[in-house]
């Protein structure tokens, strides 16, 4: 399982969010998500600028990830809650 891997389903089990390096066209951008699914294709999240509406990337267009700012990976904390 590759690091990248590893980070999405971090977030996925823990409700925590990570920072992803993605490469959507020409130019590299980063993004704190939250992952809410991942399938064969990409991942579905919320980012930290929209909380509410899940959207859709693509794995093709992930290139890295690694913990959030403030986030030391620690699992000792219980996953938080889905706000509904």
């Amino acid at each position: 399982m590759s690091t990248l891997q590893r980070f999405l389903r971090y977030s996925l089990a823990h409700q925590r969010p990570i920072k992803v390096l993605l490469m959507p066209g020409q130019s590299p951008a980063s993004l704190n998500l939250t992952v809410q699914a991942i399938d064969d294709e990409g991942i579905s999240y919320l980012s930290a600028r929209n909380k509410k509406t899940p959207r859709r990337l693509s794995f093709e267009d992930l290139l890295s990830a690694g913990y959030a700012r403030g986030d030391d990976g620690s699992t000792d904390r219980p996953p938080k809650e889905k706000k509904d």
